[in-house]
């Protein structure tokens, strides 16, 4: 099974589509410093014990990892002290950076740190049929209507003209 290295936005678009269980159906398990669990995924009140439930699993830093984090804060300024843990993670496990933050994103890309977003797990679930076109199609255009959510609006209109 494949990890993948969670940061906390990603969760945020997915519920605010009324979708957060779309990506546990991908063979992969999500992990999340347990820190950044307890103090960032606070709203709504059920999220964090929903992600829990469907199989988002809450990891402690090695030494390493929390000295990387340290520095990729310090290094990468934008980021805050839980994007460095996230993005420690994956650099010290090998594993990919789930994110939607364009400072961690940039971050990761220059620490080597393979990147996926909120899109990029929509495509996979279509491409590896986890969900048919009708959803996918419904989540774009939801995502869309949120732009709270700050995703890349001509990749989401991409993929919709694509859909016709």
């Amino acid at each position: 099974m494949k990890y993948i290295s969670s940061d906390t936005n990603i969760w945020l678009d997915f519920e605010t589509i009324s979708r957060i269980d779309l990506p546990f159906r991908l063979p992969c398990t999500y992990v999340m410093y347990r820190e950044a669990l307890e103090e960032e995924v606070i709203s709504p009140p059920d999220l964090l014990e929903n992600l829990k439930k469907k199989g988002l699993e809450s990891v402690e830093l090695t030494t390493e990892e929390f000295f990387y984090a340290a520095e990729c804060v310090e290094k990468y300024v934008k980021i805050s002290r839980y994007d460095g843990t996230a993005l420690a993670i994956a650099k010290h496990r090998g594993i990919p950076l789930l994110t939607g933050d364009n400072a961690l994103r940039k971050a990761a890309i220059k620490e080597g740190v393979e990147v996926i977003g909120t899109i990029g797990i929509l495509d996979k679930l279509y491409e590896d049929y986890y969900i048919n076109a009708p959803e996918y199609k419904y989540c774009l255009e939801q995502l869309l209507e949120h732009k709270e959510r700050r995703l890349p609006a001509e990749e989401m209109k991409k993929r919709l003209d694509a859909l016709k």
